[in-house]
């Protein structure tokens, strides 16, 4: 593959059909995406790959929806990892990238030398999707289980939209020769979408998880353990690149499936923060509530948890006058 073509393919987020067996997917590729997430941060390597998967499944997920502003993925959890919350904006413009922004907050005394996912304690994982002014936000959310943010996110699909969903994934770091060590990562999205099965629809059974093989039986589960089976053949090399155009890709996995692609989205690593969003959210403060905000100095300061953007303030300038009509 010629260099052109590798730097084609960095971060972009490509959507396929299998016409065979009435199956969507999705191939992402993040690069300078995460590069540019993860530098904002002193992350250690657990927190990392957290939020490495995450921003992963962001891509991919942000992309199968018809998005006008933000879907959002949350993570909410009482372990060492308390909380990772992404963003993905949808291109205001034909022709213009998504961009995708992530973070996590944690307890670093509490991390342990077990794998990523145990990091997380008891909670949930969200979807949010917000289409903007004069739309009402969308919300869904699932347990933590399962032994991975994937496994969480396909339970999400399989419980709330009865969607079969399976998601592969692959990152790390780069150290190829002659370039400077950066994050690399890629993944692919499947998605069935049958009629949901009577088990799904009636609300019977044990009160488990569901899972994508719960939504599918006779033709179309014999379509989706047989994609499956292929897509388990998918080496982590030919996922992150550079050497694997994901187009090469799916003609390797799925050549008897009739892939078709469509067009590709280029994504980047964007924040929505501003002054005037720090204004607008202080909004909410009497002068009485600033002046407990005010650094010695004489300033009202904040900072963007996604970007590392610090802003700094004239209190003089933020909050309303007078008390707090709630009386708080």
């Amino acid at each position: 593959m010629s260099l052109g073509t590798k730097i084609a393919w960095d971060d972009t987020v490509l959507p396929f059909q299998l016409d065979a067996s009435d199956m969507r997917g999705r191939v992402a590729r993040l690069d300078g995406v995460l590069d540019g997430i993860l530098k904002q941060h002193d992350y250690p390597e657990q927190v990392e790959a957290l939020v490495a998967e995450m921003a992963l499944l962001t891509a991919l997920i942000g992309q199968t929806v018809a998005l006008r502003w933000k879907l959002s993925l949350q993570v909410q959890s009482k372990g060492a990892v308390r909380m990772i919350a992404t963003d993905y904006y949808a291109p205001q413009e034909e022709g213009q990238p998504a961009q995708i922004r992530a973070y996590a907050s944690f307890d670093r005394d509490r991390l342990s030398n077990s794998a990523p996912f145990d990091q997380v304690g008891e909670g949930y994982f969200a979807i949010m999707i917000d289409q903007g002014e004069g739309t009402q936000p969308y919300q869904g959310i699932t347990p933590l289980a399962g032994g991975s943010l994937s496994a969480c996110a396909e339970s999400y699909f399989a419980q709330s939209e009865q969607l079969p969903t399976r998601f592969s994934l692959s990152f790390g770091k780069s150290t190829e020769p002659g370039v400077g060590e950066h994050w690399r990562a890629g993944g692919i999205m499947l998605q069935h979408m049958p009629k949901a099965s009577p088990f799904a629809a009636s609300g019977e059974g044990t009160g488990d998880i569901l899972t994508a093989a719960d939504l599918v039986d006779g033709e179309e589960g014999e379509n989706w353990g047989r994609v499956n089976i292929l897509l388990d053949t998918v080496e982590d090399l030919e996922m992150i690149g550079p050497s694997v155009a994901p187009t090469d890709l799916l003609v390797r996995l799925f050549h008897e499936e009739q892939p078709r692609v469509y067009d590709a989205q280029s994504v980047q690593f964007g924040c929505t923060c501003s002054e005037d969003r720090v204004r607008q959210s202080l909004s909410i403060y009497s002068a009485k509530d600033i002046e407990k905000m005010t650094t010695p100095g004489g300033q009202v300061t904040a900072d963007c948890q996604f970007c590392g953007a610090h802003y700094v303030l004239d209190p003089a300038t933020v909050g309303f006058d007078g008390e707090d009509p709630k009386g708080a």
